[in-house]
Formats: C-alpha cells, structure tokens, sequence
C-alpha cells in the first residue's frame, strides 16, 4: 500500500517543484482536465511507457484518479511500486477534491 498524500501537501509539492504527478485516468478525461503539471500513464501502458515518462525510479511520485472510490490511482500506485518505484504516494481524494477546494486545473494535454 502506498503512503497517501493530502491536498495541501500535494499543492506544496507541486509549487515546489519536488514531485512528479500520475494522472491515472484514461486519456479524454486526462485531456478534459488534469492537475497542474501532471502526466498521464494508467494502468494498461506498457512498462516501456511508463518508465519513459518516469525515468528515476528513487524520484517521488504522487499518483492520483478520480477520487476515494476509483481504484485507478491505487491501481496505478501498486504497479510502479512493483516496477520498483521507492517513493510512491497516493492522492487518494483525487481530482473532484482538487476541483472542489476551487484549485485550478489545466485542459489538454
């Protein structure tokens, strides 16, 4: 199981540039919105994929889905722990809490 990370410490991380974010969801509603500076990578990209777009495996990586109740993000968060990703967090409230706290989002990808 992945450590969870909580809003306010997420946006931290994000304004400080010390975190790579995992959109887990497919790729329309990654593009319909997604947080800022987040990847996108669900669970059926090849592994080839995913460690393209995450090349540092000791780097910390928040992942995150809808919210509490879609098992993508955990999901996602268990396969790069067993691709041997050390630093795995998981924003479990997902994007419809980011969304209705009022923090911006951006479109496309």
């Amino acid at each position: 199981m992945s450590e969870q990370i909580t809003r306010d410490e997420l946006r931290s991380a994000i304004a400080g540039g010390t975190v790579t974010v995992v959109d887990a969801l497919p790729p329309a509603p990654y593009g319909k919105r997604h947080l800022p500076s987040a990847v996108n990578l669900t669970k059926e990209d090849p592994d080839q994929r995913v460690t393209e777009v995450l090349p540092d495996p000791a780097a910390t990586v928040v992942v995150y889905s809808t919210d509490a109740d879609c098992d993508r993000g955990p999901g996602m968060a268990g396969r790069l722990r067993a691709l041997g990703y050390s630093d795995v967090r998981l924003y479990r409230d997902g994007i419809d809490d980011w969304v209705d706290a009022g923090l911006p989002v951006h479109a496309g990808t």
